[in-house]
């Protein structure tokens, strides 16, 4: 019989309970509702709504499918309807009837909005490891080429030569934002929402910040009825993937493009490329594709999240099971991508020549020579229009503009000194 099986005359038609079932895909969180059901366990035998031997006995049990789960040998059962019910028939067999006392002042509804904040506070602990994997990654590369000056793009376009530490820092940059932004989700997550029980809390004299001391958490939530229906955290959690998603595409596209024959920059290793089951010549940068490409898994999982709580009524619907697919998706996909990410980015190797190539006659230097003009006194606007007509002369005559004489500077302007060639001389 179901645990709400008691008011119900038929049985659920197997076509609804097969609709109705999360154990498919909730059966990831039983390490977690084995750990929420042992701090809540303690505290009923601590406040005497059960016995201390009745606590003892579903501990025994709780523990020993802890062991089983993390060892790969626990079975999840299909039959049941979802992972709370699984783990309670196991603890009725090595408990025995102690064992159905379990369930005593909770619900499943304050029970899975517990189970997936514990689920959701390691991923984050695990994603921000990541994280910084690939911020030690960037910081390797860009120690092994520094000092090394390449283009800046703005536009697609050619802009000012930077030096490549300072290109890798810039995602250092972003992935250090990401790494405050996963913190700040945690700290809103970090409230503990068991003894909400359905809705209305409960009538036993529960202790709801032993439980929430014994979990880890801050402190335990104000209001019972936003605790069994909020899934903010889940949204804010998938969007702060959904940015760390697009900060690696970015990479990712850079790298795609500086791996082409046109730019050249970069030779990423065999062992992080694809052939092709045409052409044999082919050396295909799919890991980075596929980052980029997953960053839209996990946009649909935001807005997909977005959906599902959009102009859902107080408290807990249905509708909610869903949130577990989204939230596991993005999850698996944001971890895959940074493992991949932090490896390729130590097995790519620059091209200093043809970087360098690629930056004659590109003109990069311009600003820096409309700078000359202006600390010569000059106001920048002329000094931009006189450095552009250099440009110009220099396309036409085919030339770089450190290829140009001082007495070709000397015909735009008579500002113009032998120190101008100084400006050239970190390239």
């Amino acid at each position: 019989m179901k645990l709400w099986g008691g008011r119900f005359k038929m049985v659920p038609d197997k076509l609804a309970e097969k609709f109705t079932a999360s154990v498919s895909f909730d059966g990831r969180l039983a390490k977690y509702d084995c750990l929420g059901s042992i701090a809540h366990v303690k505290m009923l035998g601590r406040q005497k709504i059960i016995s201390k031997t009745e606590a003892s006995k579903i501990i025994k049990a709780l523990n020993n499918i802890l062991v089983k789960i993390g060892s790969g040998r626990f079975k999840t059962d299909t039959s049941c309807e979802d992972i709370h019910t699984v783990i309670e028939k196991e603890v009725i067999k090595l408990a025995g009837e102690a064992g159905k006392k379990m369930h005593t002042a909770r619900s499943r509804n304050d029970q899975i909005a517990l189970d997936e904040k514990l689920y959701l506070k390691e991923t984050i602990d695990n994603i921000i490891i990541k994280i910084k994997k690939s911020i030690k990654s960037f910081k390797g590369f860009a120690g092994k080429n520094k000092g090394l000056l390449i283009p800046g793009f703005t536009h697609m376009q050619h802009a000012q030569t930077v030096k490549f530490e300072k290109y890798a820092g810039a995602y250092i940059e972003m992935l250090e934002r990401d790494i405050s932004r996963f913190k700040d989700v945690y700290k809103r997550a970090n409230y503990m929402p068991l003894g909400a029980c359905a809705l209305a809390g409960t009538s036993f004299p529960i202790d709801r910040a032993m439980v929430s001391a014994e979990l880890g958490f801050t402190m335990p939530t104000k209001n019972t009825l936003d605790s069994v229906s909020d899934r903010d955290h889940i949204i804010e959690f998938i969007s702060a993937c959904a940015l760390l998603s697009m900060h690696l595409s970015r990479f990712a596209e850079e790298m795609i493009l500086w791996s082409t024959k046109e730019f050249a920059y970069i030779e990423i290793s065999d062992a992080y490329t694809t052939g092709s089951s045409i052409m044999p010549q082919k050396k295909n940068p799919d890991i980075f594709e596929l980052i980029r490409g997953r960053t839209g898994r996990v946009y649909g999982g935001l807005m997909g999240m977005l959906t599902l709580m959009k102009g859902l009524p107080l408290t807990y619907n249905s509708d909610m099971q869903e949130d577990k697919i989204h939230l596991f998706s993005v999850a698996d996909s944001i971890q895959d991508s940074l493992d991949i990410f932090e490896a390729v980015v130590k097995n790519i190797k620059l091209k200093p020549e043809n970087i360098k190539r690629s930056m004659y006659k590109d003109f990069s230097e311009a600003v820096e020579v409309a700078n000359y003009l202006t600390k010569k006194g000059l106001n920048f606007k002329d000094a931009h229009t006189i450095t552009g007509k250099l440009v110009l002369y220099c396309m036409e005559k085919d030339k770089d503009l450190k290829e140009l004489s001082i007495e070709n500077f000397k015909k735009y302007s008579k500002l113009f000194k032998e120190d101008i060639f100084n400006v050239f001389k970190a390239k």
